[in-house]
Formats: structure tokens, C-alpha cells, sequence
């Protein structure tokens, strides 16, 4: 089988690019090895910027479906101390240009999007290779090939799309998270939803955080952070959650409780998510044929700006792709320098807001940060 565009993955930034060629009239098949659209939760909250996110939504023509989306009053921000005292309170007075949505809403609308059939779902890309003369091969797990004259990468932090180009691979950033949600918390967690405020709250220490924010339904979505090597988290049997939570919780002893609760009273098993990153700088010389974006082409600690990254990624491709028809080499010459320069500047900003936020400072530094003077 053979398409002329390809795209593997079906996250934010592919589906972009798969809507913004379907505007322009150019067709692309999305592979993604998720079983549907509905296979796995999302993520939780992002907040969509005016110099990327949404210019990108606004080249997918989707903007009025993305304002419907939005959940006000989210932008609230408040830094805590770790015996509770409120640092920061920075409400939400309608006048923040980083309005957020639930991811999993936004993947939603842009799946919608697209004709049926763009995304083929069950699709686990296990190879790639080069043909020659700019055309490649995908292959996937049950053995069916396809190949390709643009084969787009949008396939995330474990790329297999990305050894075509680069040999760099993904480094622990020395930071974890570990996730869990508390449902219905206005009456069922009283505590925990005060704590947190309307939109976003970070309780910080060198080394340590507890951070929360309010979803959609009453939902709080908690990322416990632990700068920690691997082995350690390796000593954890995730696959027992209590015994998890209450490991976890220790390296919590003496914070206020109702910081505490937001880990021990959690309605979900605990999930473990290392964090990894790309070299700041990770580029690579132009393959005919092959490209990446979003995550699969920069991945960096987390800052806010991947998703929308990966969004902008996928529209600027397109917008290039569009306005050289026909002529992949072109567009993708003119797509890969300046995402590069882009994205090098945001993985600085990306590793500089994790040192900030557990390194020696916290939580003074995150709130310099927030209120310009840092």
C-alpha cells in the first residue's frame, strides 16, 4: 500500500497536520497504535498560547470549537508553602491569554475533524526504513508494510521514526512525577479542593513538589514531583497501589495535611512518569523524505509550551506543505530550520522552569517566575 503523506502518531501535533493538509485539500493517513480515540485518558489540562496553540488552531480552523472548550476561571494560579501558607494567589480575572482546555477534549475535536479513515487506529509502527530516492517503508506490528513519499514523525518521545534522522535518544531528566486524580472533590474531598483553588496550585521544596489542578466535573489531577534517580522509584511496586501511595507519602512527612491528602485520600492508583528530555539543541541533517515534530523531534521537560509546540509544528509543516505543492523537499527545507530555532529557545525556557520549580529556590523562584521578577 502506498500513500504520498504519512503521518505516525495521532497525538496534537499529527492530527494538526493532518487537518490543516485536509483544509488545503491534500490528503494524509494518520497511523496511530492506540486501539480507538477513546483507548486511553488523555492528560489533563492545557493552557493554549496566543504565539503558537492558537495560531495553530486557527490554520486547522478550529478556533470557535476550541473557544467552546475552554473552562473559566482555570488560569487561577497559588504557591504554596509546604505547611500550607498561600505564597501566591493569582486569580483568574478573565484578562490571561493562556485559556485552558482538557486535552483529551482537544484531541476530540481535531479527530472530528477529519474525514473517516484519515486515522487508522490499531496501528503499531515497529520499523521504518529509507528506499531510496526520498521514499520510505512502515511496517507494523502484524506485519503490514506502507510506504511513503513524506513520512512525518509525530510519534512522541519514543519515536520510531526518529532513528531515520538522529541517533540522539531520550535522557532522564533526573525529575519524576507521579499522577493521581481525586473525583467529584468539592463534596466528596472538601479539603483537597479548597487547597487547590479554582485552577492551578504548586506546593514546592528543593527537591519535592505536590502540585494539583482543577479539570473539568470537580476533578483534581495531582502530580506529585520527586527529583530522584531511577533506582529509586525502581524500589516501588507500582502494581500494589496502596503500598505505592504510602511509599510515596513519606517523602511527603510533615507537609501540611491538607497538602498530603491530595496523595493519600487519591481515588486512582498511583502512575509513574520519569521524565525525559532531547539535547536542547537536537537537530538534524535533512533526509529526503522524513521529518519529525512535537515531541518526537524536541522533547523537554514539562513547561506548558509541548503541547502547543507540537500543534504549531504540525500546522507550520503544513502551511509549508501547502504552499509548495507537489514539492515535499522544498516544504520541508523551509519547515525544519525554523522549527529548530524555536523549539531550541523553548527547551532552555523548559529546563531552566524545572530547576526553578525544584531546585535550591523553591518556591521563591516559581513565584518570581509568575509574577515577572524572577
Amino acid at each position: 500500500m502506498h500513500t504520498p503523506v504519512t503521518i505516525v502518531g495521532a497525538g496534537l501535533g499529527g492530527l494538526t497536520l493532518a487537518r490543516v493538509l485536509h483544509v488545503h485539500g491534500i490528503p494524509a493517513v494518520v497511523y496511530e497504535a492506540e486501539p480507538s480515540p477513546s483507548a486511553r485518558t488523555q492528560g489533563g489540562m492545557l493552557d493554549i498560547h496566543d504565539h503558537n496553540g492558537r495560531p495553530a488552531l486557527a490554520a486547522a480552523g478550529l478556533l470557535d470549537e476550541f473557544r467552546a472548550l475552554i473552562l473559566p476561571g482555570r488560569e487561577a494560579n497559588r504557591v504554596l508553602a509546604t505547611d500550607g501558607t498561600v505564597l501566591l494567589d493569582q486569580p483568574d480575572d478573565g484578562t490571561g491569554n493562556r485559556p485552558e482546555v482538557q486535552r483529551g477534549e482537544l484531541r476530540r475535536i481535531l479527530v472530528d475533524s477529519l474525514p473517516a479513515g484519515t486515522v487508522r487506529w490499531g496501528h503499531k509502527v515497529t520499523a521504518t526504513r529509507g528506499l531510496g530516492g526520498g521514499r520510505h517503508e512502515v511496517t507494523f506490528a502484524d506485519g503490514a508494510t506502507v510506504t511513503t513519499d513524506l513520512l512525518v514523525g509525530a510519534d512522541g518521545a519514543w519515536s520510531r521514526v526518529r532513528p531515520l534522522l538522529s541517533a540522539a535518544v531520550p535522557e532522564y531528566t533526573g525529575v519524576s512525577y507521579v499522577e493521581a486524580y481525586l473525583f467529584a472533590a468539592d463534596t466528596r474531598h472538601p479539603v483537597a479542593a479548597k487547597v487547590v483553588g479554582e485552577g492551578a496550585m504548586a506546593a514546592l521544596a528543593p527537591g519535592t513538589g505536590i502540585a494539583a489542578h482543577r479539570e473539568s466535573g470537580g476533578t483534581l489531577h495531582t502530580y506529585l514531583a520527586l527529583v530522584r534517580p531511577l533506582d529509586w522509584f525502581a524500589g516501588i511496586d507500582f502494581t500494589d497501589p496502596a503500598a505505592a501511595t504510602a511509599r510515596i507519602a513519606a517523602e511527603f512527612d510533615g507537609w501540611a495535611p491538607e497538602l498530603t491528602t491530595l496523595i493519600t485520600a487519591a481515588d486512582s492508583a498511583p502512575v509513574f512518569r520519569p521524565l525525559y528530555t532531547l539535547p536542547e539543541t537536537h537537530r538534524w541533517d535533512h533526509v529526503p523524505g522524513v521529518t519529525l515534530l512535537g515531541d518526537a523531534a524536541h522533547l523537554m521537560p514539562p513547561s506548558g509550551e509541548g503541547a502547543n509546540l507540537a500543534m504549531y509544528d504540525g500546522a507550520e509543516l503544513g502551511r509549508a506543505l501547502a504552499a509548495h505543492p507537489g514539492d515535499f523537499e522544498t516544504a520541508v527545507a523551509e519547515y525544519e530550520p525554523a522549527m529548530f530555532t524555536r523549539s531550541a529557545a523553548e527547551a532552555a525556557d523548559a529546563v531552566l522552569q524545572q530547576e526553578v520549580m525544584y531546585g535550591a529556590t523553591a518556591p521563591h523562584g516559581l513565584i518570581g517566575m509568575l509574577t515577572g521578577q524572577g
